[in-house]
């Protein structure tokens, strides 16, 4: 009788109810929409899920063969009964619902699995807060009735558990089974199904009552004593106040994945990254990091990029829970490089014939004039070796030498190839001016690895494609972009032989270190200022790897060099890259030329050194300028010094040194002294100072400036 009703009242309204359409079981699927996406490595291994649409939670759609039995069970009794014998609308509920509401008494829903269904994957047919209109309800009749006669009930079943609310933000079991349970669905137990059974009618409703529906059902599955209710009250209320669980699996890759993952993609996003690689790295940083803890270090961050291609190969942004700052992906974050920088000017002074590997370079004290003051550099041991060769200074990082190379050059010729090399400084040339040449700029681990992958390519310069897919050749409008050409192959070559020489830097290092590698490998470290930053930089035939250890609050590390913080890690790394096949040196490119070179006095052994065609020599030694900054005549000050006074700092404690060859000083004309060295108080001005021989014949001559408050008392 009330079938016949219904259905006489549906012919009747049908010129006024709308069409609703039926879709396939495969296109309901494919339409279902995930608010975490998954990252995948290069052979398809699930690394990472980011959570990207932080309006609803769902997660990927999951078959029917993998929920668990008794969450069926309990589906089934809670909310359709007789889903196996209806043909989706249950008439004999509909009748009972229909006489209770004559006479006024609660009955159980008249809804099933089937209905619920229509109304879920038809938006028109989606319930509002004041209840469906009664054209709703008739296409949910109608809907439903479509579903049955072309779908399965296992692929009702399957899409009603992948589709339905759950509590709070929740959509479908997965989601639900995952961040409730810490669970799979085919993992959830009897009164775990039970619970979750009970949010269906009230996702949203209280724990005692969820938790007073779950016993109800558990009782109905046979699987319930009243001692079992009472401890499911409990257990409900504690599960749910506590924070939702991570999701199962592996997760590698979380930094990588905000960058890679895209909400507009499918669930699943192959990437670039080598699942075994990222694996081990994470492992090794976290392991030399845990040594390093009793010396105030707690973050560190690596990069392994193909030399070829430039894919991100392994991306580990933080320790994770050894961090304090686990979030802050140190691959991205810009800090101060320190020595990491020095190759480049060599490359550049080398390129344009300034010098060659075997030139000899001065490391003695000096003193800069820039324009915010005078400028003293100081090498990490604070020793100062005297004559060296490019070779040697290069390799065994010496800042003297590389802050002259830096006056020569120009801070604005290094500024502008530091950007060339992707660099991309935040601030002017001027602003930072010759401290350039000691890494006082911030640059990223991303992209200073970068610009050591350029290197690796004989100069040439890609941007690395983060946003490449596997298999895609044209998802990021970086992804094939054409090398350009920023360094000669020449001059890359003969800088990557030198970070590739163990006994150019022998002297500061030794030759056991654990830069020394079987295979070729040209690498570099740094140590930024007071120590808060440490890197390794460095490439292969391959591969170009980039490590930093160091606090992400920018807090100083305790005795940790550049051999004993970050390059343990790249050695390793290395290893492990080429643990099959060993790193293979680079053929030399057209236009270089190798030729014995023997130094004056025996500074340095005699060797085979590669030169630019052209720029070949065969016995190095300084030249009479060098000679003269060395001591034959004044070695403090240099010319063009900048002395800046300080009126709160006592006077004596303030008197320039004037050093040199034994003579006659004056200053200004005026007699000051004789010896090899006098100490005088400054007075603000511009001056001139003179060393004379016994003869008074002028040896050098230079001027210099003081600036500031001047002393009453003059004089020596």
């Amino acid at each position: 009788m009330i079938r016949r009703w219904v259905c006489g009242l549906g012919l009747s309204l049908g010129l006024a109810m709308p069409a609703w359409a039926q879709a396939s079981f495969e296109q309901v699927r494919a339409a279902h929409r995930v608010s975490d996406f998954t990252l995948l490595a290069a052979n398809g291994e699930a690394l990472q899920t980011l959570r990207l649409d932080h309006q609803r939670r769902a997660l990927a759609w999951v078959a029917l063969e993998e929920v668990s039995p008794a969450l069926l069970q309990a589906l089934l009794l809670g909310e359709d009964k007789r889903f196996y014998e209806h043909s989706g609308v249950d008439w004999s509920a509909v009748a009972r619902s229909a006489w209770g509401n004559l006479w006024n008494t609660r009955t159980s829903g008249a809804s099933t699995l089937t209905m619920q269904l229509a109304g879920l994957i038809d938006a028109g047919l989606a319930r509002p807060a004041a209840g469906r209109s009664l054209s709703q309800k008739l296409g949910q009749v109608v809907l439903a009735g479509q579903l049955e006669r072309s779908w399965s009930k296992a692929q009702i079943l399957e899409a009603y558990l992948n589709s339905v609310p759950l509590r709070g933000e929740v959509v479908g079991i997965n989601a639900l089974a995952q961040t409730l349970f810490a669970k799979h669905p085919s993992g959830l137990n009897a009164e775990e199904a039970a619970l979750a059974a009970a949010m269906l009618r009230a996702p949203n409703a209280a724990p005692a009552l969820l938790a007073q529906r779950a016993c109800g059902l558990l009782q109905l599955m046979g699987r319930s004593a009243d001692s079992q209710c009472e401890a499911l009250k409990g257990d409900t209320e504690a599960l749910l106040a506590r924070r939702p669980a991570m999701l199962l699996g592996e997760q590698l890759a979380p930094h990588f994945a905000r960058q890679f993952l895209r909400a507009d993609g499918p669930a699943l996003q192959r990437s670039s990254l080598e699942a075994g690689l990222q694996r081990y790295a994470m492992s090794l940083l976290k392991q030399q990091l845990a040594e390093l803890s009793g010396r105030n270090v707690e973050d560190g961050a690596l990069l392994v990029l193909d030399n070829a291609s430039g894919q991100v190969l392994a991306w580990v942004g933080s320790s994770g829970a050894l961090s304090s700052a686990a979030q802050v992906d140190g691959v991205l974050a810009r800090r101060q490089p320190g020595s990491t920088l020095k190759p480049f000017i060599y490359q550049l002074a080398l390129e344009k014939r300034l010098i060659t590997s075997s030139s000899l370079l001065d490391d003695s004290p000096t003193q800069i004039s820039t324009p915010a003051g005078l400028y003293l550099p100081q090498n990490y041991d604070r020793e100062f070796k005297g004559f060296v060769s490019a070779r040697s200074a290069l390799g065994n990082s010496l800042n003297v030498p590389a802050v002259r190379l830096t006056a020569m050059l120009g801070a604005e010729a290094l500024f502008d190839r530091f950007n060339a090399l992707g660099l991309a400084l935040p601030e002017t040339s001027g602003f930072y001016g010759l401290s350039l040449a000691l890494g006082s700029s911030d640059v990223s681990l991303l992209a200073l690895s970068n610009a050591y992958r350029s290197m690796a390519n004989s100069g040439q310069y890609s941007p690395v494609p983060l946003n490449q897919r596997a298999g895609s050749n044209s998802s990021s409008p970086t992804a094939n972009a054409a090398p350009r050409r920023v360094s000669t192959a020449a001059a890359s070559f003969i800088t990557a032989d030198i970070l590739a020489d163990n006994s150019a830097r022998a002297r500061t290092f030794g030759f056991d270190s654990v830069l020394a590698s079987a295979g070729f490998a040209a690498v570099k470290t740094g140590t930024s200022k007071d120590m808060r930053d440490n890197w390794c930089l460095g490439f292969t035939s391959r591969y170009t790897i980039g490590v930093w250890v160091g606090n992400a609050s920018g807090e100083a590390m305790h005795g940790v060099s550049g051999v004993s913080g970050a390059a343990p890690v790249w050695a390793k790394l290395a290893g492990y890259l080429h643990r099959a096949q060993p790193s293979r040196a680079p053929q030399a490119p057209i236009g270089l030329v190798q030729q014995r070179v023997e130094f004056e006095a025996e500074r340095e052994p005699a060797r085979p050194e590669w030169f630019i065609r052209g720029t070949e020599q065969t016995r190095m030694r300084a030249t009479a300028q060098q000679r003269s900054n060395q001591g034959l005549g004044i070695s403090n000050p240099l010319n063009g010094s900048i002395y800046a006074l300080d009126p709160d700092i006592p006077p004596a404690a303030q008197k320039i040194r004037f050093e040199g060859q034994a003579g006659r000083w004056e200053l200004n004309g005026k007699f000051l002294g004789r010896g090899s060295h006098l100490a005088w108080a400054p007075q603000p001005g511009r001056h001139v100072l003179r060393l004379l021989d016994e003869r008074g014949r002028v040896l050098q001559q230079l001027r210099f400036e003081v600036r500031g408050a001047s002393f009453k008392a003059a004089g020596l």
